[in-house]
């Protein structure tokens, strides 16, 4: 089996600095350009399943990718963004961050010490239910010789990263940083077992 996991093309939130999360935020014009162009660079990669977060940016970004094949695409909940209940849209990078931003971003600098904001996910429900997707993956004997596309986002994809990884600190979550809209990441699953092929690689 081989997984290509992919972070949504950008949004207008992503370059405004504002949190997303659940909110259902699409893909700018740039998102669709940097989508078009990964679509190039796996073009002679075979794909025979998708699995996308049900958000349409991730969505969008499978669509353009798969553009002109006659691939299925599903959607998972379970490799949604992480939920930030009352702190989505909060601009908390960029020149103007908004009040409350400082503690938000515990979230990125001291993660063990983040507080989750009212009706949001902790890293810890966000790493729970991404490993109950990747199990169940590597376990479905139908998909052994499928290679397979997986949209997701930058949290999410991180969880999913660091648990192929075998990392599960929540204070050294972010160690790699979060992946950049578009970047592609390649796993070979053998006997139920992930090994990174190559992480973050970029085609535009």
């Amino acid at each position: 089996m081989k997984l290509y996991l992919v972070r949504h093309g950008e949004t207008a939130w992503n370059k405004a600095g504002r949190v997303q999360g659940h909110s259902d935020i699409p893909l700018n014009e740039n998102g669709i350009y940097l989508a078009e162009e990964t679509a190039k660079g796996l073009k002679d990669v075979p794909l025979d399943l998708a699995y996308t977060s049900p958000l349409c940016r991730a969505k969008q970004t499978a669509e353009i990718i798969l553009k002109g094949r006659n691939v299925p695409i599903y959607e998972e909940p379970k490799i949604l963004e992480m939920g930030f209940g009352t702190a989505e849209g909060l601009r908390c990078r960029g020149e103007n961050p908004e009040p409350g931003s400082e503690d938000f971003n515990k979230f990125f600098t001291d993660t063990a010490h983040y507080k989750v904001p009212e009706g949001g996910e902790s890293i810890s429900q966000l790493s729970d239910r991404v490993d109950i997707f990747l199990k169940a993956l590597y376990e479905n004997q139908k998909l052994l010789n499928k290679s397979i596309l997986i949209t997701s986002h930058g949290a999410a994809l991180t969880a999913m990263l660091n648990l192929i990884k075998g990392k599960n600190d929540i204070a050294k979550f972010w160690n790699n940083g979060v992946p950049r809209n578009c970047a592609v990441t390649e796993v070979e699953v053998k006997n139920g077992n992930p090994k990174i092929i190559y992480e973050g690689k970029i085609y535009y």
